[in-house]
């Protein structure tokens, strides 16, 4: 992850840009009305639409089988951003355009991994994204297995001139602990580095997932300071636990790896934005959205297919029922979030004077399953408390969909880089049990995607939206008067 610093100085001028507008209620007046119920019409209204229809499925589908995945430097990708523009354009959005981003642009070529000892054996593997490729011929060597770093170091002097295979699970997922992505994912991320660090002239990494049919799961990678670059590929759980397996019997295992992955020179493409207008401060700006890049497999539905159009539907549903709230909603799909956050990091730039003004951003990137609530940061830590318990008065008209709430916690990759400025960050939550069956694989398809989970998630973020641009006070300021 990147570590940002940031100034005390931004942090208390982007707070004191949310102070309410008017003085606080007179101890004889009567407790102002909740959020909840100044909204509740609303909500009701906007609900009851989205579920009796909206064109989010139809937009998803075109996405994912006329497009496709979606690599930062294929056409595809390009694709996609011009099918958006004309999309919103078409819905009758407002200020839709396209904001330059430059960005990395590494393609796959062929790839291969076959064990050849003790028997011939094809992996299923996908090269991880910005590894290098072999040599012409491939690397052909033996495997030794680390299960983390320690388990690396003991090998010492063992692991010159191997092929390393970190064999790391993934835990099952757990409803209070959620996937444990996270101490997962280090070795997908810093496996190479390590591996080079010991002298392996290659590493291979468990898929990132608790659940396999032999799929491999891709991802980004990164070498940091690493001397020596090697290449670097995920094999599916079922390969990783054959060679591990092979060894601890005591049989050597050799593999024979084969990639043509490259980094070429950093290439042009673009943020899509679009607009519903405030009508009282305009200025004041609600951002929503999600990635338009995917990796270069499947087809990207639930990463981030989903979360485009749960953003574009939203402000859509919106428009249809001339529900103009007083802020700005703005729609943003970013661009290269999956192999270097380009698009997040540029739209922070390139709105630098303007995050005073952001009162909220949202993010949606963990896949179109029923929705769960909010995940709220900010680096003033009261104000995102404060966040958290206005939005769980706010989600309590969620009850016709189900039960949810708001908690401290990140908010999203491409929003990040707004964190500094003070920006209250926003993840959208969704029940995530199966998300990483799918996550960065062939297995990422528009089948996996109940259309009716979908039009909750739409429902949600309309309703959510709408309230959080149109509340008298911005969402972890007072309470409104």
């Amino acid at each position: 992850m990147n570590v940002i610093r940031f100034s005390t100085a931004v942090v208390v001028a982007a707070t004191l840009a949310f102070a309410p507008r008017t003085s606080a209620t007179p101890p004889d007046q009567p407790a102002p009305e909740s959020i909840a119920s100044r909204y509740r019409a609303a909500a009701d209204e906007i609900i009851r639409h989205t579920m009796s229809g909206n064109d989010a499925y139809n937009k998803l589908e075109h996405l994912c089988l006329t497009i496709g995945h979606r690599l930062t430097g294929s056409s595809q990708l390009n694709e996609a951003i011009d099918w958006a523009i004309e999309a919103l354009k078409s819905d009758g959005q407002e200020n839709v355009h396209k904001e330059k981003v430059i960005a990395t642009h590494w393609v796959r070529g062929r790839e291969s991994a076959m064990m050849i000892e003790p028997r011939l054996e094809p992996l299923r593997m996908l090269g991880l994204g910005g590894s290098v490729g072999t040599p012409e011929g491939g690397i052909t060597a033996r495997v030794v297995v680390a299960e983390d770093e320690d388990a690396l170091r003991a090998l010492g002097d063992l692991v010159r001139g191997k092929i390393v295979l970190f064999n790391k699970a993934m835990p099952p997922y757990d409803v209070e602990q959620g996937s444990g992505y996270g101490p997962t994912v280090k070795y997908r991320t810093h496996g190479a580095r390590f591996a080079s660090a010991s002298g392996a002239v290659a590493c291979l990494v468990r898929s990132v997932t608790a659940h396999s049919l032999r799929s491999p799961h891709t991802g980004a990678m990164r070498y940091g300071d690493a001397d020596r670059k090697i290449p670097t590929a995920a094999i599916s759980v079922e390969d990783a636990e054959l060679i591990a397996r092979l060894i601890r019997r005591g049989i050597p295992v050799t593999v024979k790896l084969e990639m043509q992955a490259k980094t070429l020179p950093d290439t042009e493409t673009a943020n899509v934005i679009a607009e519903l207008r405030g009508t009282t401060w305009p200025d004041e700006v609600v951002v929503i959205g999600g990635h338009i890049d995917s990796w270069d497999v499947g087809q990207g539905a639930h990463d981030d297919g989903g979360g485009c159009v749960m953003a574009m539907e939203a402000i859509n549903v919106l428009r249809k029922l001339h529900r103009i709230p007083k802020r700005t909603i703005r729609v943003v799909l970013w661009t290269n979030e999956e192999n270097g956050l380009a698009g997040g990091r540029a739209y922070a730039k390139q709105h630098a004077d303007e995050l005073n003004k952001h009162i909220v951003a949202i993010e949606s990137d963990s896949g179109v399953f029923t929705p769960k609530g909010f995940s709220i940061g900010c680096a003033d830590e009261r104000r995102a408390e404060a966040a958290v318990r206005q939005m769980n008065d706010i989600l309590s008209l969620f009850s016709s969909i189900g039960p949810m709430n708001a908690k401290v916690g990140g908010g999203g990759a491409d929003i990040s880089p707004m964190k500094p400025a003070g920006v209250l960050l926003m993840g959208h939550r969704v029940e995530g049990s199966t998300y990483f069956d799918y996550h960065h694989t062939e297995a990422d398809t528009i089948d996996k995607v109940d259309p009716e989970k979908l039009s909750q998630n739409v429902a949600v973020l309309a309703t959510v939206v709408y309230i959080l641009a149109d509340m008298p006070t911005p969402l972890g300021g007072d309470p409104d008067p």
